[in-house]
């Protein structure tokens, strides 16, 4: 099987019954993405694949042949952290930091889905393109990631402080 992984092309053979949460940290050594609940519920395993954000304990690893995957470790670059990296250490995003990994990702995919236009379940208006990455907003998107160090009020503030310019967001009325 090819993979590109945060970037570079990776090819692997492994038991076609592995969770891609498996082949990462266990074949290819990237141990950035925990293991938490290993049934979908907590998302300390969150990945991108393709742009989109993905519980990688409940997908097998040959649904993702050929695709492009992101690992916390691609987040950062050859500079240093990416922004909004810095901005969950700014902000006190993580304590004991298992979730963060997830998180991390998770964020990123979740900025992609507001950024088409993606309504949530608290969307005021969805038919109105314009989302405000309210608090409410941001608590909503985030909901299927758990911090069982309860750094919630840090991850919030880090996703808003690095996103908030960027989207098309508009102040609350």
């Amino acid at each position: 099987m090819h993979f590109t992984i945060n970037g570079r092309g990776v090819d692997a053979d492994f038991d076609l019954r592995t969770s891609l949460l498996d082949l990462l940290r266990d074949h290819l050594g990237l141990t950035g993405s925990k293991k938490g609940c290993n049934q979908g519920a907590c998302g300390a395993c969150t990945v991108l694949v393709d742009g989109e954000r993905i519980n990688a304990c409940l997908a097998l690893a040959v649904q993702y042949d050929g695709r492009s995957i992101t690992t916390v470790e691609g987040l950062a670059d050859a500079t240093g952290l990416s922004p909004l990296q810095a901005a969950f250490v700014e902000h006190d995003g993580f304590q004991c930091g298992y979730c963060t990994p997830g998180q991390l990702c998770s964020a990123m995919g979740m900025i992609d889905e507001v950024r088409r236009g993606v309504p949530s379940v608290v969307a005021a208006d969805m038919a109105d393109g314009d989302i405000v990455l309210d608090h409410d907003e941001l608590r909503e998107r985030m909901s299927g990631n758990l911090c069982r160090c309860g750094a919630y009020n840090g991850i919030v503030n880090a996703i808003a402080d690095t996103f908030a310019a960027e989207t098309h967001s508009k102040e609350p009325a």
